[in-house]
Protein backbone atom coordinates (compact mmCIF):
# COMPACT_ATOMS: atom_id res chain seq x y z
CA UNK A 1 0.00 0.00 0.00
CA UNK A 2 1.26 3.27 -0.77
CA UNK A 3 1.68 6.56 1.80
CA UNK A 4 -0.60 9.06 1.23
CA UNK A 5 1.77 12.51 1.40
CA UNK A 6 0.33 15.67 3.08
CA UNK A 7 -0.15 18.21 0.08
CA UNK A 8 0.02 21.67 0.88
CA UNK A 9 0.06 24.71 -1.17
CA UNK A 10 1.97 27.94 -0.54
CA UNK A 11 1.47 31.09 -2.17
CA UNK A 12 4.39 33.08 -3.38
CA UNK A 13 5.16 36.61 -2.79
CA UNK A 14 4.00 36.80 -6.27
CA UNK A 15 0.62 35.66 -5.58
CA UNK A 16 1.30 32.42 -7.62
CA UNK A 17 0.36 29.09 -6.01
CA UNK A 18 2.68 26.14 -5.59
CA UNK A 19 1.80 22.80 -4.56
CA UNK A 20 4.77 20.72 -2.26
CA UNK A 21 4.40 17.59 -0.34
CA UNK A 22 5.46 16.86 2.85
CA UNK A 23 7.75 14.23 3.07
CA UNK A 24 8.86 14.60 7.13
CA UNK A 25 8.28 17.66 10.06
CA UNK A 26 10.39 18.55 12.87
CA UNK A 27 11.54 21.22 15.40
CA UNK A 28 14.35 22.45 16.94
CA UNK A 29 14.90 25.13 19.20
CA UNK A 30 11.25 25.36 19.17
CA UNK A 31 11.38 26.08 15.38
CA UNK A 32 9.21 24.26 12.80
CA UNK A 33 11.12 22.30 10.20
CA UNK A 34 9.16 20.86 6.97
CA UNK A 35 10.96 18.74 4.54
CA UNK A 36 9.08 18.58 1.25
CA UNK A 37 9.22 17.74 -2.62
CA UNK A 38 7.52 18.59 -5.79
CA UNK A 39 6.73 14.95 -6.62
CA UNK A 40 4.29 13.25 -5.22
CA UNK A 41 5.63 9.78 -6.52
CA UNK A 42 8.01 7.55 -4.84
CA UNK A 43 10.25 6.33 -7.29
CA UNK A 44 10.33 9.70 -9.31
CA UNK A 45 13.01 12.11 -8.14
CA UNK A 46 11.67 15.27 -7.21
CA UNK A 47 13.27 18.42 -5.71
CA UNK A 48 13.02 18.45 -1.77
CA UNK A 49 13.00 21.56 0.18
CA UNK A 50 13.58 22.55 3.84
CA UNK A 51 11.09 25.17 4.93
CA UNK A 52 11.47 27.29 8.11
CA UNK A 53 8.23 28.35 9.72
CA UNK A 54 8.65 32.48 10.25
CA UNK A 55 5.52 32.95 12.22
CA UNK A 56 5.39 34.57 15.32
CA UNK A 57 1.99 34.02 17.22
CA UNK A 58 0.36 30.48 17.25
CA UNK A 59 -2.81 31.48 15.55
CA UNK A 60 -1.87 33.62 12.79
CA UNK A 61 -1.68 31.62 9.84
CA UNK A 62 1.88 30.13 9.59
CA UNK A 63 4.69 31.65 7.05
CA UNK A 64 7.36 29.32 5.77
CA UNK A 65 10.37 30.50 3.86
CA UNK A 66 13.37 27.99 2.47
CA UNK A 67 16.09 27.71 4.42
CA UNK A 68 18.99 29.35 2.61
CA UNK A 69 21.66 29.62 5.82
CA UNK A 70 24.73 26.62 4.97
CA UNK A 71 25.25 26.18 8.35
CA UNK A 72 21.72 25.50 9.28
CA UNK A 73 20.31 23.75 5.93
CA UNK A 74 23.23 21.38 7.24
CA UNK A 75 22.16 21.08 10.42
CA UNK A 76 18.50 20.17 9.57
CA UNK A 77 19.23 17.98 6.68
CA UNK A 78 21.04 15.79 8.76
CA UNK A 79 18.38 15.57 11.24
CA UNK A 80 16.18 14.53 8.14
CA UNK A 81 18.12 12.19 6.97
CA UNK A 82 18.26 10.46 10.58
CA UNK A 83 14.35 10.71 10.80
CA UNK A 84 14.22 8.93 6.81
CA UNK A 85 16.24 6.41 6.58
CA UNK A 86 16.22 6.02 2.76
CA UNK A 87 16.88 9.41 1.77
CA UNK A 88 20.00 11.42 0.73
CA UNK A 89 19.85 15.24 1.31
CA UNK A 90 22.47 17.10 -1.07
CA UNK A 91 22.71 20.35 0.54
Amino acid sequence: MEEQKNKVIFTTEDNEQVEFYILEQTKLNGITYLLVTDSDKEEEEGTAYILKDLSKEEDESALYDIVDDENELESIAKIFEELLDDIDIET
